[in-house]
């Protein structure tokens, strides 16, 4: 659960920051704007944000898991701005693949695998 916890700030993040002008143009290309697709970006990052403190509250119950989903956004944030720093035009791919994973650990983890 802590991997989906993770996978699932870090694609909220990348989301989020792939709604603003900026983070757009450096990933897909000068000119480029979210336009029609800013407040779709906005709002399943912040889904994104909430299943992480679901998965977070899940893990370690009400009185740790507010605490422990601090230190998973602060982990998602430095992962998106590490690769929005160092290879932009990765970030959608990466928080897409982030997001199967997050959905694959979530499916897995009552089995306990």
């Amino acid at each position: 659960m802590a991997v989906t916890a993770w996978c699932t700030a870090f694609s909220g993040f990348a989301a989020l920051s792939l709604a603003m002008d900026r983070h757009h143009e450096d990933s897909y290309g000068r000119g480029s704007s979210p336009g029609a697709r800013r407040p779709w970006l906005r709002s399943a990052g912040t889904l994104a944000l909430l299943l992480s403190l679901a998965a977070c509250l899940a893990i370690k119950g009400p009185a740790q898991g507010w605490v422990l989903w601090l230190g998973v956004l602060t982990a998602g944030a430095l992962g998106v701005v590490g690769v929005l720093s160092y290879a932009p035009r990765r970030a959608a791919g990466l928080a897409a693949l982030a997001g199967a994973l997050a959905a694959i650990t979530a499916l897995l983890s009552p089995l306990g695998i």
